[in-house]
């Protein structure tokens, strides 16, 4: 009994403990979410904005939790490029704020397009007559490139510029396998597929190096030009310094020379300088506004006239809601859930047309028909018009070619118009090394195919047929690419193939119809729909963090940030690897790698 009662006082216990902590939970969101509703930064006279490029810099921002501001958080672990961009147009029309301050060189941007649209909103910014300064310990390549924007560069005098070009290289895991016992058995369609390359070769094929270079090199040659210019330097210079140095170590005075930098400050020395900008003495109070600060500034301009919906659409597109999210904190696109938020802004009177927001490498064949056939439905009610960021590619092509019209970025990656079926064959590993053969009974010929295809020794029947179910769908994206673009389908298959193009190149063989940013797609969407007055609203709603922390399934752990941590750049593929075999239909539109840059 005494037992009992020590069981049943621990019990009620922890039931109290744990009413007060989610009491507290309560409290503190309902808090955080009437202040944040209803405060907003007031800006003081001589401000300055501060911009940290630290952290990782995506399509848009997770959901902040009310603990941010309690712990000191500002927002820069993560940060979203249209917090970003809009914070950058609120510091240009605040007649307070008299400049722009970045501070801190290594962020990881998930495209290089990421970093070109950032830096042409503070091009934009310095169309104002304002000033941008720039200052870190250390530049990676992709910040380097933003802050080249700046009236000045300053360094750490240990510090350094880490610009080398792109490209590197990639993993090939065929000797693996072949040691294991274990096969992976492609069907696909197009030359440049190359997604299934890593899994079926030892190393790259000459489709694949063309591709990549094109696109590499196009990219390259856009930067080094706003480079170049952002400096005042010959690019051909800059360009056979960047090939000849390893400027990762080379010493800040020898970067001052070559013009990579203004001078070598220390940190208080930026801080006069900054005071020196805005006419302070050296014990006057710089007044600093964070991203979280910009956010919260009122926006000068009111929302008037017809609704144009910005709806986003980023990250890998799949079937269903990941049950361990991608990444371990990434952003999808799901079929479904995609489809029917489509579906509701047809019927929405009020929303008078859509810029659909793309960034994404594909994924799932059946998602990305969902959401194509969801956009078709709802440009026969209202304009819509493709944004494309960093990549809408593949599946992210397919999602697109729907649309009334298509912008993307300069440096945007698209195109990739191929899909393939990807199956590991274990039977080596089973049957040759370990002894362990399979046998049964069946009542027809393809009865527990699927266990065949994985453990079995006879596939080649059931490859074939797998092979025209591809080939099948194949036509399908040419014949859904020809009807959206108007081209047809013997000359989509030219330019399709599976090969990504960076847009400039899309351009010409009509895969966009023009090169822009968001705002000129929100242009054209206005203009289709004939609308003189009109706003912005972004869809869909971002996820609380209240609703993230019930959420049914685990979203992430501290044993996934160790993993991250560890692993470093491989992550991100071998997270996508796991969670296609987990959550992904076989076929596959996908776009051949990740783009993030530094």
């Amino acid at each position: 009994m005494k037992q009992f009662l020590k069981m049943t006082l621990a019990t009620v216990c922890g039931i109290v403990v744990f009413s007060l902590v989610m009491g507290l939970f309560f409290v503190i969101s309902i808090v955080g979410m009437v202040a944040s509703d209803s405060a907003s930064t007031k800006v003081r006279d001589n401000s300055v904005f501060v911009l940290k490029l630290n952290g990782e810099i995506n399509e848009r921002a997770e959901a902040e939790t009310p603990f941010d501001n309690l712990l000191g958080v500002d927002g820069s672990g993560s940060m979203g490029l249209d917090d970003l961009i809009a914070s950058i147009r609120k510091a240009k029309n605040e007649e307070h704020i008299k400049g722009i301050y970045i501070e801190g060189g290594s962020a990881g941007f998930d495209s290089p397009a990421t970093a070109q649209q950032l830096r042409d909103a503070l091009q934009d910014f310095k169309k104002s007559g304002k000033w941008i300064v720039a200052y870190a310990d250390q530049y990676a390549q992709a910040s380097y490139y933003v802050a080249t924007v700046a009236d000045k560069i300053y360094l750490n005098d240990e510090g350094a510029v880490d610009l080398r070009g792109l490209g590197g290289k990639n993993m090939y895991f065929k000797g693996l396998y072949d040691k294991l016992g274990v096969k992976y058995m492609a069907a696909k369609v197009g030359k440049y597929k190359s997604f299934v390359e890593s899994d079926t070769r030892s190393d790259m094929s000459e489709y694949d190096r063309e591709q990549r270079e094109a696109y590499l090199n196009g990219i390259w040659n856009y930067w080094l030009k706003e480079m170049a210019d952002g400096r005042k330097v010959n690019a051909a210079e800059l360009n056979k310094l960047v090939n000849d140095s390893l400027l990762a170590f080379t010493p800040a005075d020898a970067l001052v020379k070559a013009k990579l930098i203004d001078k070598v400050m220390f940190p208080e020395e930026i801080k006069a300088e900054i005071q020196k900008r805005l006419k302070l003495d050296k014990d006057d109070e710089i007044s600093q506004l964070t991203l979280s600060d910009m956010m919260n500034v009122k926006s000068k301009k009111k929302d008037k006239g017809e609704e144009i919906a910005v709806y986003y659409a980023y990250g890998s597109i799949v079937d269903s809601e990941a049950q361990n999210l991608l990444s371990g904190g990434g952003h999808c696109i799901v079929g479904k859930s995609t489809a029917e938020d489509l579906r509701k802004l047809a019927d929405d009177d009020d929303v008078k047309a859509v810029v659909f927001r793309v960034n994404s490498g594909g994924g799932s064949a059946v998602a990305s028909e969902q959401i194509r056939h969801a956009i078709k439905m709802l440009k026969a009610k209202k304009p819509v018009v493709v944004s494309m960021g960093g990549a809408a590619a593949s599946g992210g092509y397919w999602i697109s070619s729907a649309a009334n019209y298509i912008y993307a970025e300069p440096t945007t990656i698209t195109g990739s118009i191929g899909i393939f079926g990807l199956i590991p064959n274990v039977s080596g590993l089973l049957t040759d090394k370990l002894g362990v053969t399979l046998d049964g009974a069946k009542t027809h010929q393809f009865a527990g195919y699927e266990n065949e295809l994985v453990m079995g020794k006879d596939t080649d029947e059931i490859m074939r047929q797998l092979q025209n179910y591809i080939n099948r769908g194949y036509q399908n994206f040419l014949t859904i690419v020809s009807e959206g673009r108007g081209i047809k389908p013997e000359q989509v298959h030219e330019i399709a193939q599976g090969r990504v193009w960076l847009a400039s190149d899309a351009l010409k063989i009509k895969l966009v119809d023009k090169l822009g940013s968001l705002d000129d797609a929100v242009k054209k969407a206005a203009e289709l729909a004939k609308l003189k007055e009109y706003h912005t609203a972004s869809y869909p709603g971002q996820t609380s963090w209240l609703d993230q922390f019930l959420a049914k399934e685990s979203k992430g752990s501290y044993l996934d940030s160790e993993l991250r941590e560890l692993l470093g750049d491989a992550y991100l593929p071998l997270m996508q690897i796991r969670y296609d075999i987990k959550n992904n239909s076989r076929v596959q539109a996908r776009m051949l790698d990740d783009i993030r840059v530094k």
